[in-house]
């Protein structure tokens, strides 16, 4: 990875249309995907390609997508694993995700 990219200035985008948050990271997608029920967002899979992982890229992705859809005003429960393991793991998030 570019030594130069900073982690924290990669831009989340709601994918309305594939049920997803994206975040395009030296040309490939990392993504979080959820499912809408009973006006929640169940965040049920999330992916980093491999040619990133071990970077940090993966949490950040979570705690972008996290920011993003409370911002939006939705309520998320945290259903993938990793995704639950970042919420677990943060004072901050703990608190807001399911």
């Amino acid at each position: 990875m570019n030594s130069k990219l900073k982690l924290e200035e990669l831009e989340i985008v709601h994918d309305k249309a594939n049920n997803r948050y994206t975040m395009m990271v030296e040309g490939a997608t990392a993504r979080v995907n959820y499912e809408l029920k009973n006006d929640k967002m169940y965040l049920v899979y999330s992916e980093v390609p491999l040619s990133l992982r071990g970077k940090g890229i993966g949490k950040v992705l979570v705690e972008k997508t996290f920011e993003k859809l409370t911002q939006e005003g939705h309520s998320a429960v945290a259903v993938c694993g990793y995704v639950k393991s970042v919420a677990a793991n943060s004072e901050k998030w703990s608190k807001i995700i399911g």
